[in-house]
C-alpha cells in the first residue's frame, strides 16, 4: 500500500513537469510555424514586389527578353529595324521637320534616357515629348508588361558598359 502511495505521489509531482514539458513543445511548435509563415511570406513578397534598382525592364530575364523581342519584331522594327539600326540620316531632320526612327542600339540615343521615360514614350508616343517625332504611341496596342518587355530587349542587345551607364542613368532619375 506504501508503495501505491508513493507511486501516486510520484505520478502526482511528475504531472505539472509533464504538462510544462508539452507546454514547451507546444509553443516551440507554434513559434517555428510562425517563423515559417514568416519566411514564406517574406519569400512571396519579394517575388511579388516591384523589381529593385534594375527597374522593371530587365535585360538579365531571358522570358522577359524573349517575349520584348516579339513584341518589338511585330511592332517596332518597321521604323527602327530589324537590328535596332534606326532609319538612316537618323539625326537630320526630314522636309516637314520630323526626325526619322532613331537606332536603339549603342550607336543611338536610347541608353541615355533613363526606363520610365522610354516607357512613357513608348506607351504615349514620342510626339508627346517632342514635336519633332512621328511615334505613335503604343499603350493601345501593348500592355505596360509587353512595352517593358520591349526595353528589355532592346537593353539587352546593349554592351555591358552601355547597359550599365544607363541602369545609373534610370537610378538617378527616380
Amino acid at each position: 500500500m506504501a508503495r501505491k502511495i508513493r507511486k501516486r505521489k510520484q505520478q502526482a509531482e511528475a504531472q505539472p513537469e509533464a504538462r510544462a514539458s508539452a507546454t514547451k513543445r507546444s509553443m516551440f511548435i507554434v513559434l517555428g510555424a510562425a517563423a515559417f509563415v514568416a519566411l514564406v511570406v517574406a519569400l512571396i513578397g519579394a517575388v511579388v514586389t516591384e523589381p529593385s534598382e534594375v527597374g522593371r525592364a530587365d535585360p538579365n530575364d531571358a522570358q522577359q527578353v524573349a517575349l520584348g523581342k516579339i513584341a518589338y519584331d511585330q511592332n517596332c522594327a518597321v521604323c527602327h529595324g530589324g537590328a535596332l539600326q534606326g532609319e538612316p540620316n537618323w539625326r537630320s531632320p526630314r522636309r516637314d521637320g520630323t526626325l526619322p526612327a532613331p537606332p536603339h542600339d549603342e550607336s543611338g540615343h536610347t541608353w541615355h534616357h533613363a526606363d520610365q521615360l522610354l516607357f512613357e514614350i513608348t506607351k504615349n508616343g514620342g510626339a508627346a515629348y517632342s514635336p519633332k517625332s512621328r511615334m505613335p504611341g503604343f499603350g493601345e496596342i501593348l500592355s505596360d508588361d509587353e512595352i517593358w518587355a520591349v526595353l528589355a530587349y532592346i537593353k539587352s542587345t546593349w554592351p555591358p558598359a552601355v547597359q550599365e551607364r544607363q541602369r545609373q542613368i534610370t537610378l538617378a532619375s527616380d
